[in-house]
């Protein structure tokens, strides 16, 4: 998930040196979105590795 991010981050640099804004802003609203995907699937999955064995 982390590897989308980063593609559509490139893309909107490519796209903003090009000059075709409305793709680049695009590109890093999409960018953003996977990211913050990411970061709460990550958290989750901190989370849930952290379990206690069971005793017994």
């Amino acid at each position: 998930m982390l590897s989308w991010a980063i593609t559509f981050l490139i893309i909107a640099l490519i796209a903003a040196v090009l000059g075709f804004g409305g793709i680049a802003g695009t590109a890093v609203g999409i960018a953003k979105i996977i990211f913050l995907v990411f970061i709460v699937l990550f958290i989750v999955a901190m989370l849930a590795g952290r379990r206690t064995p069971p005793v017994g």
